[in-house]
């Protein structure tokens, strides 16, 4: 039923996903623009203009051409050419290394900044599904964003570093994975569906132990450190139960977005990545609901009400909530 209820308040807030769109393409234009005017006349001069790098493409696309043509015989001269060529432009690189880690730590500080205003985009596009869902609220997106500021930069100065290393980690483990199955005897298929399951699997168990989070934050009204021991504090038949609806979530999300990639020439990944977000927000405030037994809408005709709904707090009637 949850997953169903989902679906349904999906549906209900689907408009909120062209404005998360837009935000989201806001914060990545001006991201962008920083790295390429940081960091792009960097590699454009010295690493793409460099003879070692024009040496190290024509060798390869000589090497190509030829092994296409039948040309066997020439292969070994091309390679060894290539070889030096590659040699070369490692040195160049050695030679670049401190402005390559320079270069190294602009990317990752964009990206944690572009991660910190996309989570505050977030937060709001939460609030405005929680105002829908409590009070069929239609809350427009930038006036939520200013109203909930302070808040929002509070929990993305705790949620964004954590998310960060996580993703650090598994990136990590990824890589050695991908060294190890290149240098097994796994099958191609074999090794990609580890590859992919390890993926999602790790997203998974991510949103298992932050889903609670934002929406004690939003709807509970919790402080920080409350809503963090609230979103752990979770028994574990039910932890799996999540971790096992977040599983089936991110395949449908991940599928969805593959085939609206290749289907549409990754046009249709401008409506499906958003959407991903703000579905799996409404899981999220779908599930707490349910966990805090509290009645809400999914559409403006239907209400679920839990099997022993808790009755408002006084605090809460006074404050319109419930």
């Amino acid at each position: 039923m949850k997953f169903k209820h989902t679906f349904h308040v999906f549906v209900d807030n689907f408009s909120i996903t062209y404005k998360h769109l837009l935000y989201r393409l806001i914060v990545f234009a001006v991201a962008g623009a920083i790295c390429i005017a940081g960091i792009y006349p960097f590699i454009q001069r010295e690493l793409l203009n460099s003879a070692e790098f024009t040496a190290l493409t024509d060798g390869i696309r000589n090497f190509v051409m030829e092994l296409l043509n039948g040309n066997v015989e020439v292969l070994g001269d091309i390679s060894a050419k290539v070889q030096a060529a590659f040699d070369g432009f490692i040195t160049l690189l050695q030679a670049n290394m401190a402005q390559i880690v320079l270069s190294g730590l602009l990317l990752l500080a964009v990206f944690i900044i572009e991660r910190w205003f996309t989570g505050m985009g977030n937060y709001a596009t939460a609030a405005m599904i929680n105002d829908k869902m409590a009070m069929r609220q239609e809350s427009p997106f930038v006036a939520t964003l200013i109203k909930n500021m302070k808040r929002a930069a509070l929990y993305n100065l705790i949620y964004v570093p954590l998310s960060v290393v996580y993703d650090i980690i598994v990136g990590v483990g990824i890589f050695y994975l991908m060294f190890v199955m290149v240098n097994s005897f796994l099958p191609f298929f074999i090794g990609i569906f580890l590859f992919v399951l390890i993926i999602v699997l790790s997203v998974a168990l991510k949103l298992t132990f932050t889903t609670d989070w934002l929406p004690a934050l939003i709807r509970g009204k919790t402080s920080q450190k409350e809503a963090i021991k609230y979103t752990f504090s979770r028994s574990g038949k039910k932890t799996v139960d999540i971790f096992s609806n977040f599983i089936i979530l991110v395949l449908i999300i991940f599928g969805g977005n593959v085939a609206a990639s290749l289907c549409t020439l990754g046009v249709g990944a401008l409506i499906t990545v958003p959407a991903s977000y703000v579905l799996l927000l409404c899981f999220q405030f779908a599930n707490y609901y349910d966990r805090e037994e509290i009645k809400y809408f999914v559409d403006k005709n239907k209400i679920i009400r839990p099997e022993k709904e808790r009755p408002s707090t006084r605090e809460e009637f006074f404050k319109g909530e419930e």
